[in-house]
């Protein structure tokens, strides 16, 4: 039966919990492969899904099916007739040619269009007073400031400050950021019932913007089935766990903890039956050999059992632990050295009198802002750039493995098995022998079945997870990885920490992924900018403590002075019915500073678009913009009171 797509839901499946979504043994194949088979599920109002499965198994595929953007083959999905879905791509959709703005306020409603119209005056060169006026009486009338201050904190915390800007001229990230904000916008629009469907939403936020959408999410009365392979996300959003795992749907109410527990108690009995059934299919296969060649009706029934018993025999239970003692190349006495290590770019200093001293097995994570000089870094030590003064010592034995995020280096199209064996046959292990390129292959999650298919086939988290495979498959004994953790999902990840738990080398990690360098680094690079690396001794999650507790010292002193300014600017309106002198005059000048303040605002967004602006100057800027958009919001709703009085 092909997929049906119900939106007549009767009155009764309303509830203390809407029944928001169901589906009912769907199946789907992709080729030859098929993905999940005869699966049912619900989703109902207020429920947090996390969806985890390896890569190319479907993932997406689903997120899609239930968006209504492909079909099943097999099954029936219903969905709720007052339910919205809304739904967030890895590869998200725009209108190319136009500009950020367009996009984001695309949803026709009258307070989408209402916030776009009043977005595109303030960012103009030229301010039409009456104009601006109309656009603020329409959003007083419609009573969207709340939602004006919601969409102003979206912006503002995704680093989206350029709204006239052409979606083409994107980068990666920005096109994944300004999705994001399109997507949480849209299901502010007076939509009661939403269910937010989100593919790896985390992947090119840095972690202050993953820290914010956690709270967000949190916060907001929303439904949400998202695909993540962020565990700290996971663990603190989401509070029911789908596994889709050998074709088949698995589910876990509960926390990451929790899945992990009961996953290792499912595959742990899982085991159990697997013997017994292979037991019964010796007894089974004896019996059907002794038979004859007609079958009898009576017989048949014990044929068909055996049949079934033969396929839960021959069941393959493939955990993703990963325990390989590996025999590296031995590092010497002299790993790596930086005496006083310089490095700018015109006026944007990167490193300033850099010393440091690797030893053998150190392991160090590196955390900054984008562009404070984490990827620079990396490239002095492989000896791809050159530092402008001081000195950059490698050890003789050291051989360097660089996991970077350019993606596979392949010059024509081969099978999965000929690309490693390229690179050796076999694998040394540290208590002799080896393992083959197939074996090693398998136990990072390739079967033998897939080993010979051509790389051009695979999913994208796919080849990410054959270049890292590859990277590792060359035994190197001082790794660099940047950004190991985007494309990849959880089993893999988890493969992936398994081996570096008991790597030996140097492991050098950028990361924006919280559990990933709490799980692996001692100590951190922190790139604080202008130059400045501070040596943090201790992980991230440590690391973020000691900030916060900075923020709240900095904030503590104006906590207490905030109360008196309130209660001073609540009491004005209620006492008075008319403007005084001093109001009128009040008035009068936001009137004046308001096109100032939207001219600075827009200077100096012009001037942060310059690639080759210093890093300092941004950050002067980057602190400005902020300053001016809340100056801006104030002054707008002092506007909006004080016009009211004249009325």
């Amino acid at each position: 039966m092909l997929l049906s797509i119900d939106l007549t839901f009767c009155n009764s499946t309303f509830a203390a919990h809407m029944h928001y979504l169901s589906a009912e043994h769907i199946s789907k194949t992709y080729g030859v492969k098929p993905l999940f088979t005869n699966i049912s599920f619900h989703i109902s109002e207020g429920d947090k899904v996390a969806l985890i499965a390896r890569n190319g198994s479907g993932k997406s595929t689903l997120l899609k099916a239930l968006a209504g953007k492909d079909t099943v083959d097999e099954g029936t999905i219903w969905i709720h007739k007052d339910v919205t879905v809304a739904l967030f791509e890895q590869e998200p959709e725009f209108d190319e040619e136009a500009t950020v703005l367009d996009n984001i306020f695309h949803y026709r409603h009258p307070v989408a269009e209402a916030l776009r119209d009043y977005e595109r005056i303030i960012s103009g060169d030229k301010k039409d007073a009456d104009e601006l006026a109309a656009a603020l009486a329409k959003l007083d009338e419609l009573n969207a400031w709340d939602f004006e201050a919601k969409v102003h904190q979206i912006l503002g915390k995704l680093n989206i400050h350029n709204l006239s800007q052409v979606v083409k001229t994107l980068s990666g990230g920005q096109r994944k950021r300004v999705a994001l904000a399109q997507v949480l916008i849209d299901i502010g629009f007076e939509h009661k019932h939403v269910l937010l469907i989100m593919d790896e939403p985390t992947n090119h936020l840095d972690v202050t913007m993953v820290e914010w959408l956690e709270n967000y999410l949190n916060h907001q009365n929303v439904t949400l089935l998202m695909v993540t392979h962020d565990r700290y996300f996971l663990e603190d959003v989401c509070d029911v766990i789908w596994e889709l795992d050998n074709e088949q749907l698995h589910t876990y109410k509960g926390d990451y903890q929790n899945y992990l527990e009961k996953k290792a108690a499912r595959i742990d009995s899982t085991l159990a039956s697997i013997d017994k059934a292979r037991n019964q299919y010796r007894k089974e296969l004896e019996w059907m050999r002794k038979q004859p060649k007609a079958r009898t009706t009576k017989s048949k029934s014990r044929q068909d059992n055996f049949y079934e018993v033969e396929a839960r025999a021959k069941q393959r239970v493939v955990d993703t632990q990963l325990e390989l003692q590996v025999k590296m190349t031995r590092l010497g006495g002299k790993v790596a050295e930086l005496k006083k290590v310089y490095k700018s770019y015109g006026e944007k200093v990167l490193l300033k009198g850099f010393d440091y001293t690797f030893k053998r097995g150190e392991r160090i994570g590196i955390i900054g802002k984008n562009g404070a000089g984490k990827s620079t870094f990396l490239h002095l030590l492989l000896g791809e750039e050159k530092a402008d003064s001081g000195k950059i010592n490698i050890g003789d034995t050291v051989v360097f493995g660089n996991f970077s995020q350019q993606g596979l280096d392949i010059t024509e199209d081969v099978r999965i098995i000929e690309y490693v064996k390229n690179i050796a046959e076999n694998f040394p292990l540290a208590k002799g022998g080896t393992i083959s390129a197939s074996q090693f292959l398998t136990l990072f999650l390739f079967p033998p079945d897939q080993q010979y298919t051509y790389i051009s086939k695979l999913s994208g988290g796919e080849k990410k997870r054959l270049q890292l495979l590859s990277i590792l498959f060359r035994n190197p004994n001082f790794l660099i990885l940047d950004e190991p953790t985007n494309d990849l999902d959880l089993p893999t990840l988890s493969v992936l920490e398994n081996f570096l738990s008991e790597y030996q080398g140097c492991l050098l990690v950028v990361s924006h992924d919280r559990y990933f360098m709490d799980r692996l680094v001692d100590h951190m690079f922190v790139f604080e900018g202008d130059g400045v690396v501070r040596d943090f001794p201790g992980n991230y999650t440590q690391y973020r403590i000691e900030e916060k507790t900075k923020e709240r010292q900095k904030e503590t002193p104006d906590v207490a002075a905030q109360p008196e300014k309130k209660t001073a600017q609540s009491a004005a309106p209620a006492v008075k019915k008319k403007l005084s002198y001093n109001e009128k005059r009040e008035f009068e000048q936001i009137e004046k500073d308001m096109p100032k303040l939207e001219a600075e605002k827009l200077t100096i967004t012009e001037k942060m678009t310059n690639p080759d602006i210093a890093y300092e100057e941004m950050q002067q800027l980057s602190n400005r913009i902020t300053e001016v958009t809340n100056l801006l919001e104030e002054k707008e709703m002092r506007w909006l009171e004080l016009s009211e009085l004249m009325e």
